[in-house]
């Protein structure tokens, strides 16, 4: 219960950081924590490296062309 508090909280912000819906974000969270308990430890360790993968793929992309030579 409790972490699908803390799971739900942290997908609203983030949707808000974002510019997306709050409670889009918040039913994200929940299915993400749902799924990532399911998933175990080897899918919690995929799913950071897929997410860092993400992060530096828009780093790159915002840096433009130029960043990339």
């Amino acid at each position: 219960m409790l972490g699908k508090l803390i799971a739900a909280i942290a997908g609203e912000r983030a949707a808000r950081h974002a510019g997306g819906n709050g409670t889009g974000g918040a039913l994200l969270g929940v299915g993400a924590a749902a799924l990532l308990r399911r998933l175990g430890p080897v899918g919690l360790i995929a799913a950071a490296a897929g997410g860092y993968a993400l992060k530096r793929h828009y780093a790159k992309r915002q840096a433009g062309p130029a960043a990339h030579a």
